[in-house]
């Protein structure tokens, strides 16, 4: 994950979302009754359970570390793999798709994977859902163990968690209006696996995947993207962020009206005062509406041995996941 320590395109152009009311005038009665439409079904946003995405957190946490070239790294792919398996069993999607490459860099080969997911392969209609998978390879940002591995509860193993209880969900429910694609991302911390902490950091699997569109869309581009990263603070705040507004407004007007009737303690209308480069940078800059969802201000804990479980809230992942749900559902 970035920090500021990175190039950003800084925003000054203001922006707020709002949430409005429209008041309707009232109408009288037509003088015959029509018969109306059949209501639909309410969505069941109770069934995305946070304590189910807090356990996959806690299994992620078994493979620390999980930067490129580890043990780790090999466990996170099969264990994401596997659980996609359970869900894409139940709705007859296309089998978890191993995007595979070798990065290099300084001479040096790096064994890539993107993983995909594709629910309602047939429907021409695609939304990209995606966080990354990779974690940092050591908390360089510790004051007293900066060498020791870095958990990453909130920092990759959130967004793990948000998306893979979002399949499992809709595995349960009638299909939405668009066909989804959940992408889990590799080598969002970079070569080096430092994030930020790497004055070259650059990410890896979001440019690649970005870059053979065609593999995955031959004739049309997905409608939007959303990517998430760090939302599982127990203190969550999230704020749009001015690049994802530039890229894609109507898309995060539209996710943070959903969030504040969600959740409204956790969505914060006003947007950061930096722009943010993340897996979405890649998307957009692909033609692909995309925003990101994250909660950036999670001070002392970023990139340190304290990113564990216990920083992490249940509610605040059923506040992103019940949110993601309804947007996928909404017109």
């Amino acid at each position: 994950m970035i920090s500021q320590t990175v190039p950003f395109r800084w925003q000054t152009a203001a922006f707020a979302v709002t949430v409005t009311l429209a008041l309707l005038p009232a109408c009288p009665a037509p003088a015959q009754t029509q018969p109306q439409p059949e209501a639909q079904p309410e969505l069941q946003t109770e069934l995305w359970d946070g304590q189910r995405a807090m356990a996959v957190i806690g299994d992620l946490l078994r493979f620390t570390p999980r930067s490129m070239e580890t043990a780790g790294h090999q466990q996170t792919i099969d264990y994401i793999k596997a659980e996609l398996a359970k869900t894409l069993d139940k709705t007859k999607a296309d089998p978890v798709i191993l995007q595979r490459w070798v990065f290099r860099n300084d001479g040096k080969p790096f064994a890539m994977t993107n993983i995909i997911a594709r629910f309602a392969p047939s429907n021409p209609r695609r939304v990209i859902v995606a966080t990354h998978f990779d974690s940092i390879v050591k908390a360089y940002r510790d004051a007293k163990t900066p060498d020791a591995p870095m958990p990453g509860a909130n920092n990759s193993s959130s967004g793990v968690a948000v998306l893979l209880e979002t399949a499992r969900v809709l595995s349960l429910l009638p299909a939405p209006p668009v066909g989804i694609d959940f992408v889990f991302f590799d080598g969002e911390e970079g070569s080096k696996s430092l994030g930020a902490g790497d004055p070259e950091f650059a990410p890896i699997g979001s440019p690649y995947f970005a870059g053979h569109l065609r593999d995955f869309y031959p004739s049309t581009k997905p409608e939007k993207a959303a990517v998430f990263d760090m939302v599982c603070d127990r203190d969550l705040h999230l704020k749009p962020d001015p690049s994802s507004i530039d890229s894609a407004g109507t898309e995060v007007k539209k996710f943070w009206e959903i969030g504040i009737k969600t959740a409204p303690s956790s969505f914060d209308t006003k947007p950061l005062p930096y722009a943010m480069s993340d897996d979405h940078s890649a998307l957009a800059a692909a033609g692909i509406p995309s925003f990101l969802v994250i909660d950036f201000e999670y001070e002392p804990f970023y990139n340190t041995t304290q990113d564990t479980l216990d920083k992490c809230s249940a509610k605040s992942l059923e506040a992103v996941g019940r949110t993601l749900l309804q947007y996928l559902y909404a017109p």
